[in-house]
């Protein structure tokens, strides 16, 4: 959902909003499959919500985006959520990790999103909740 990220990956594809994915959580995995920790996913949790940036995505655009989260190495799905946005109910597209949920992301990758939440307009507890997860720190 980070801005710049979002331009460089899919610049024909505007953002169009902001809303909760209810009964998901934001958790991390994939923390073995190469890069500097665990990776964004979401998982069912009757009990939690997602705060998530919606795009509206081009069909120019969905290639590429598919490649930059990993379609080509199978390391995500694609599977279609309700979001519920100050204008009702919507349908989007989200990618899922296909990977066993654990481990921790980097100090960076963390930043990168709680960044992209506040720019987005998240609740301040919801950007400090992600400010103080766990993590690693960056290794070099």
């Amino acid at each position: 959902m980070e801005p710049a990220q979002m331009l460089e990956r899919a610049p024909h594809s505007p953002m169009a909003g902001t809303g909760w994915l209810e009964g998901w959580r934001l958790t991390f995995g994939g923390e073995d499959l190469g890069w500097e920790g665990a990776l964004a996913t979401i998982v069912e949790d009757p009990g939690s919500r997602v705060f998530v940036v919606l795009y509206d995505v081009t069909s120019l655009d969905e290639p590429n985006l598919d490649r930059w989260e990993g379609g080509e190495l199978g390391i995500h799905s694609k599977i279609r959520l309700r979001v519920q946005t100050m204008d009702g109910s919507v349908l989007a597209w989200l990618y899922v990790l296909d990977a066993y949920e654990g481990g921790l992301p980097s100090a960076r990758y963390l930043g990168v999103l709680a960044d992209a939440a506040e720019a987005a307009g998240a609740p301040a507890d919801y950007v400090d909740a992600l400010r103080t997860r766990p993590c690693q720190g960056i290794s070099g």
